[in-house]
């Protein structure tokens, strides 16, 4: 593994994930905006080990492996978190359902790129403009779920909720996107 800035901010954001689990359920009043604050790191460290490795050219194969499962890791703690502590049937299922299908359309996408890059054809389901909305959607969402407090008048919670759904409807859009580019190689004799 190559070491490197890009890299450690990668290996960082890992890193980050049992300090936000344990930080999340912490019983203190503060214990929101500790999370919150843990989020928006990791957040922005997966723009900036991006941004990093393309102008610094410190890209490799190990980065371009362990981003993407830093960020899955990531979104996946923060929203069975959140569904874990909206038991409620009428919260548990607003926050239940877009978790769902962000979770589960990562678990087919991923497989959908390693099935691909198997057999040389990992170009067709690269990371699209839909899919950096997407990410960007479910990002500010989660930041906002996590805060669970109003700002003033406004409302974080109904906002967050309404721009997870965004995200669930944005990542069932690019998971199509992927599957149709993908399609004709699923049904063609390589998928026999």
């Amino acid at each position: 593994m190559p070491y490197n800035l890009p890299n450690s901010l990668t290996l960082l954001r890992i890193v980050l994930i049992p300090v936000f689990a344990v930080a999340f359920y912490l019983p203190f009043a503060w214990a929101n905006v500790a999370v919150t604050v843990l989020f928006a790191i990791a957040a922005f460290t997966d723009w900036l080990d991006g941004y990093l490795a393309r102008r610094l050219e410190q890209t490799s194969a190990f980065g371009a492996f362990l981003d993407p499962v830093a960020d899955k890791l990531m979104v996946a703690v923060a929203l069975v978190m959140l569904v874990d502590v909206n038991p409620t049937p009428f919260a548990g299922v607003f926050l239940a359902l877009p978790a769902a299908v962000i979770i589960g359309r990562e678990i087919v996408i991923s497989a959908l790129r390693e099935w691909m890059a198997e057999i040389g054809e990992r170009a067709q389901v690269a990371v699209s403009t839909i899919g950096k909305i997407k990410t960007t959607a479910q990002m500010v969402s989660l930041l906002m779920l996590l805060y669970r407090q109003p700002i003033g008048d406004f409302p974080t919670v109904e906002m967050g909720l309404a721009l997870l759904y965004l995200a669930a409807a944005l990542t069932l859009w690019s998971m199509v996107i992927y599957l149709r580019a993908a399609w004709p190689t699923l049904t063609g004799p390589a998928a026999q």
